[in-house]
């Protein structure tokens, strides 16, 4: 079968495009990631007050319980491989859509039950059992979200925008971080400090049930993608299982061999994004509060304003993507974060620098990371066939999350608490970006022109 380089082709080489239908499942995908996200960022920027909640036992310190929170945190992401996988494998069989719904629904209720969850004074031990169980449960549904909306997204793409269509599933993100940060930001000022540990950081939780019915209302109206729809119907019925083949003739000389390796150098490009991310956007907030004594409100508000800068670049570097390639970017973005974490951490750091100009590095610091989370849907994407590209993406973007972003809280703290190194975030964000800029090089530069794998 020939192909024009288009993202939608039928049977034959017919372009299909529906622009509706495209439009439909670009806020279909973005929907859930928002929910996902919004969720994942109330819980890293309420960490202290969390940590208060389930985890501070009698005689415990602060940095103890904060420690033992993101070990919660990090779980729900060990979990989301497998939802990857288990959700993937659904998505690449029955279809994008109805697997995205089911996604979609059990998110919006694991995250509502956090906010109905018992606490230590009530029920002691069984508390953080109990929050750790839930995670679990968001972190498999999370696992199925991200492979799911970028293949619906980039599968309905127009010709020569398919960056730009994946860089909305990194814009919700944002988007959805700042949901969380700001729905924080704006509890803590409205709330006393004794009302905020009492009952407040249940509010941004519960907020999920009505979110995720309108998220619901407007992923039923989301239509199949035509290029799962093709790529299924050339499927013989009695094909052994999918997950193990090469990517198909179209994916050109030097794609990745089989979808194992294609996950792999997945989850190595990716690394840097997903440590820088959380390093700089989630994490941060709590790291000023226990390391460098900055206020929670302060803290939150550096939190917001290091998503605004990554909100900001994410859609101009998807859209230039699609004019230059996928490798320059990643590869800048990585390069950035390398040279200049250090420099920037030492400025939130030292004594005399003003709150303007840690905000000013806090924006700086997000945008860079949108450098990488532009590009990169549309990037994992293409490289992968389509009868496995739920599955590959979700896998890798899962695994690289799981252990470089998931973690990044926990291994930070720990870490500090241990040797008491204040810039053990910058050395984290560099050693991954270096990795991930190494493994970017040897994306091909004509990735973006080519039709998706088939």
């Amino acid at each position: 079968m020939t192909t024009t380089p288009t993202t939608n082709t039928a049977p034959g080489g017919a372009t299909v495009l529906d622009v509706r239908a495209s439009r439909r499942s670009l806020v279909g995908g973005c929907v859930g990631n928002f929910i996902e996200w919004y969720e994942f960022g109330v819980y890293g920027y309420f960490a202290t007050v969390i940590a208060g909640a389930f985890f501070a036992a009698s005689g415990a310190g602060d940095l103890e319980a904060l420690v033992k929170t993101y070990a919660s945190f990090a779980i729900a992401f060990f979990f989301r491989p497998v939802g990857a996988w288990l959700f993937g494998r659904v998505g690449d069989r029955v279809g994008r859509r109805p697997t995205l719904v089911l996604v979609l629904l059990l998110m919006a209720l694991g995250t509502a039950l956090i906010g109905v969850l018992p606490t230590r004074a009530t029920v002691g031990a069984a508390a953080p059992v109990l929050l750790t169980l839930v995670r679990i449960l968001q972190g498999l549904s999370a696992g199925g979200e991200f492979g799911g909306a970028v293949s619906l997204m980039t599968e309905h793409a127009p010709a020569g925008r398919r960056g730009l269509y994946g860089s909305w599933q990194s814009f919700t993100v944002a988007l959805g971080l700042l949901g969380g940060a700001g729905t924080a930001a704006v509890l803590a000022v409205a709330l006393s400090d004794q009302q905020l540990h009492a009952w407040g950081w249940r509010v941004p939780f519960l907020l999920a049930l009505p979110l995720g019915a309108a998220a619901l209302w407007v992923r039923l109206k989301v239509e199949e993608t035509p290029v799962f729809r093709a790529a299924t119907a050339e499927e013989d019925a009695a094909e052994e299982d999918t997950a193990v083949r090469p990517a198909a003739g179209e994916a050109g000389p030097g794609a990745p061999t089989s979808t194992g390796v294609a996950i792999l150098l997945g989850i190595l490009r990716l690394m840097g994004w997903a440590a820088a991310g959380y390093t700089f956007l989630v994490v941060m907030p709590s790291y000023l509060q226990v390391s460098l004594g900055t206020s929670f409100r302060e803290s939150l508000i550096a939190g917001v304003i290091a998503n605004v800068g990554f909100a900001a670049s994410i859609l101009p570097a998807g859209a230039l993507s699609d004019r230059v390639g996928r490798r320059p970017l990643m590869v800048t973005g990585a390069a950035l974060i390398a040279v200049l974490a250090l420099p920037m951490l030492n400025l939130l750091q030292a004594p005399g620098t003003s709150t303007g100009t840690k905000f000013l590095v806090v924006f700086v610091a997000g945008a860079i990371v949108g450098l990488m989370a532009g590009p990169g849907p549309a990037m994992l994407a293409e490289m992968f066939h389509t009868t496995v590209r739920y599955t590959g993406l979700g896998v890798s973007y899962s695994l690289a999350n799981a252990v470089f972003a998931g973690s990044a809280g926990l291994i930070i703290t720990e870490v500090i608490k241990r040797t008491g190194n204040a810039d053990i975030p910058a050395w984290y964000v560099m050693a991954t970006c270096v990795v991930s800029a190494l493994a970017c090089l040897g994306l091909r530069a004509d990735d973006h022109r080519r039709a998706l794998p088939r």
